[in-house]
């Protein structure tokens, strides 16, 4: 079966803001997956922009967040989705049947510098590089 016929799994990153957490999981998804999965992220209330501090933390793992603008969360985002996971920030998603929920618990960076950020990007990346493991068939 080819990669282009079947269907590839998408995944949806919520936390309320949509600047910190949820945006260097999406980062890391989308360049770890290389392209084998699709990748959402969406906050309840979005900031303004992606925080600073996060963005330099993954720029010193060379991926470029500096272009990501926050976004709302939809529900139709939500039903897109196969995984949905909220990022330990109480944000309360509509809920579909046949859908993975997971919440991973996670400090919040808002904020915070560089430094503290640093261990919730590597705990961010642990992380995703199970997820990716537990979405695509092992090659």
């Amino acid at each position: 079966m080819s990669t282009e016929t079947a269907k590839k799994p998408s995944v949806l990153f919520v936390c309320v803001h949509n600047a910190g957490r949820s945006q260097m999981a999406a980062a890391f998804l989308t360049t770890l997956g290389k392209g084998e999965i699709e990748v959402r992220s969406a906050g309840s209330a979005p900031a303004d922009k992606v925080n600073p501090a996060a963005v330099e933390a993954m720029a010193e793992l060379g991926i470029d967040m500096s272009a990501e603008i926050p976004k709302v969360l939809t529900t139709e985002a939500v039903k897109e989705s196969d995984v949905v996971i909220t990022m330990g920030c109480g944000d309360t998603c509509p809920i579909f049947p046949g859908k993975r929920y997971e919440d991973w618990e996670l400090e919040d960076p808002a904020g915070q510098g560089v430094d503290a950020v640093r261990p919730i990007r590597d705990e961010i990346k642990s992380r995703i590089e199970e997820l990716i493991a537990s979405l695509t068939p092992a090659t």
